[in-house]
């Protein structure tokens, strides 16, 4: 697990009774927005404190950097303790099973294979 504290959900004022408002974040602007104003119990605003330390910042879960997968010879350019590979989308059926034997020779880590 790399990144162990939990973060809030920062949720849009008003998206939890009013269907039209969406559950994605927007920074309430409103003169008497009690979450604006923070108040306790109304959600919590997103600020630098909930950054990720630098040293885990953008990894996978797993502790691994991800690399775009391509074709085989992306593979190479993988280093199997601290990067993982993840398949492009639009490499088709015969491609993808020759590309995931070749990183299980190589102890490679694939990521959605």
């Amino acid at each position: 697990m790399v990144n162990p504290r939990k973060k809030p959900k920062f949720k849009k004022q008003g998206s939890g009774y009013l269907k039209r408002v969406k559950d994605r974040w927007r920074k309430p602007r409103g003169r008497h927005s009690k979450l604006r104003r923070k108040e306790k119990s109304k959600g919590k605003l997103p600020n630098v404190g909930y950054r990720a330390p630098k040293e885990t910042r953008g990894l996978h879960p797993s502790g691994l950097e991800e690399v775009y997968v391509q074709n085989i010879n992306d593979l190479e350019k993988i280093d199997p303790k601290k990067q993982a590979g993840r398949l492009s989308a639009k490499i088709g059926k015969r491609k993808k099973a020759l590309i995931v034997k070749k990183a299980e020779e190589m102890k490679i880590k694939l990521l959605n294979a």
